[in-house]
């Protein structure tokens, strides 16, 4: 199987410790989000700092490497701030978003900032898919259109912000 690599080639070592590294920031970027609640009336919506740091891994380093970011950061917060259910939400947003933002990356060239809405719209359809298993379709229909609303300014914030952090690091 083909790895897939947006970035030039960097050695196991370096991959390995900018691994560590932007797993850590990716935790800080969650704990910080719990630090600063969002002031909406929609219910769990997040800005998602921490995607800032997936986004990135997808970029400068491979799809590997940012899916194991991705999940130690789901799973680290999840034992540290939240439960097994904010695990199983999470790991669903997670896998969706991952795949979405790795087709359109390889396949469709997007820019970066369509990317990152397209990785928040299939990360709140994944969540959003657990609770219409856990709690029926009936609730999640009317909270889909501001939860899509939300994800899709986030990941505009997002894949703006990426841009910007892109063009000043060199990894």
């Amino acid at each position: 199987m083909k790895r897939i690599c947006f970035c030039k080639k960097i050695g196991i070592a370096k991959r390995t410790a900018m691994c560590g590294i932007l797993t850590t920031l990716a935790l800080i970027f969650s704990y910080v989000e719990t630090l600063v609640p969002l002031n909406v009336s929609i219910p769990g919506i997040k800005l998602g700092l921490a995607n800032l740091v997936i986004v990135f891994a997808l970029i400068k380093l491979d799809v590997a490497s940012a899916t194991t970011i991705a999940a130690l950061r789901v799973i680290l917060v999840g034992f540290l701030f939240g439960g097994l259910s904010g695990i199983i939400y999470s790991l669903a947003g997670m896998v969706c978003s991952l795949l979405v933002m790795v087709t359109a990356l390889a396949y469709s060239r997007f820019h970066l900032i369509t990317v990152s809405i397209f990785g928040a719209l299939a990360h709140i359809i994944g969540q959003l898919i657990v609770a219409a298993c856990i709690v029926g379709a009936g609730p999640i229909i009317g909270y889909a259109p501001f939860c899509m609303l939300a994800a899709l300014i986030s990941g505009a914030v997002i894949g703006i912000v990426d841009s910007e952090i892109l063009k000043r690091v060199f990894v």
